[in-house]
């Protein structure tokens, strides 16, 4: 089986309805290129941390955000992955405690129905060498539970975002549970997304043998804000299929399914693991 994807990379603002109106043209364009599935980044429509709350009450209040993706998916037919929204409720239906959100991110089907929620687990909280110098994402989103994987007819998808993608212990649970595909929208920092960025997503790919879709923001937002863009699609043996380097774009690559069981077997690394997993779910 093949699949045509594509990894939408934006420059969000916080112009809520220029980032929407950049988001559906971008989608628009993958569609008209024969895309099936459309992973937008992290933040594609609320770039402003010192005002997630405000957004996500707006959601709860309207469905705003999810009714625009619900929307584009049923009109275009494709599966799109909403790469984060702000949301005040959580999987579970309870809402989020104090001021804090849920960094949603949300697939949908070509049907427009949300097909699978993952809350972002790892959260940003660090020092970077930038113009804006410190990272403070649990003040404002509170931490997800569960990691996430979901089957789709391409296969079983599995959901990170962004910061996840240090952490492998969670990719290494995503492939033991079927994951043939791992997605991870993100808003990397230039400093750090140009040190680590692409070598990370290869290794994520390699050491799960799953294709990773990477959609990102990537320009220059404000004069404290730079991200790293690059979007790209790997293949499971670290191979990038397509790259999108700055700038609002796409990054567009045919996944050949197959190729994942052609690799496992010849390398079956699953079978030959003899340490204990860190991490359980």
């Amino acid at each position: 089986m093949k699949l045509k994807a594509a990894a939408i990379q934006m420059v969000s603002t916080f112009d809520v309805d220029a980032n929407l109106a950049s988001a559906e043209a971008l989608l628009r364009e993958a569609a008209a290129q024969g895309v099936t599935f459309a992973a937008l980044p992290e933040n594609f429509a609320v770039l402003d941390s010192d005002n997630l709350y405000r957004w996500a009450e707006e959601e709860r209040s309207s469905s705003r955000f999810t009714g625009f993706v619900a929307r584009l998916a049923q009109e275009l037919g494709i599966w799109i992955l909403a790469g984060t929204l702000p949301l005040r409720i959580r999987r579970d239906g309870a809402t989020v405690d104090g001021k804090r959100v849920r960094a949603a991110s949300i697939l949908f089907a070509p049907d427009g129905r949300q097909h699978a929620r993952y809350d972002k687990l790892h959260l940003f909280d660090v020092l970077v060498g930038d113009a804006q110098g410190q990272y403070r994402e649990s003040a404002s989103i509170e931490p997800g539970d569960a990691p996430l994987v979901t089957d789709t007819p391409f296969g079983r998808l599995g959901l990170t975002v962004c910061y996840d993608l240090r952490f492998p212990e969670l990719f290494g649970w995503l492939q033991r549970e079927g994951a043939s595909i791992i997605t991870v929208p993100s808003a990397f920092t230039h400093r750090t997304g140009e040190a680590h960025w692409e070598t990370l997503l290869r290794a994520r790919a390699i050491e799960t043998q799953c294709f990773v879709i990477a959609p990102g923001q990537g320009g220059v937002h404000n004069v404290r804000r730079t991200t790293w863009g690059h979007s790209m699609i790997v293949d499971p043996w670290g191979v990038v299929l397509a790259c999108h380097d700055t700038g609002p774009g796409l990054a567009i690559a045919e996944l050949d399914l197959a190729l994942i069981d052609t690799l496992r077997t010849g390398m079956p690394l699953q079978q030959h693991k003899r340490f204990s997993p860190a991490f359980d779910g």
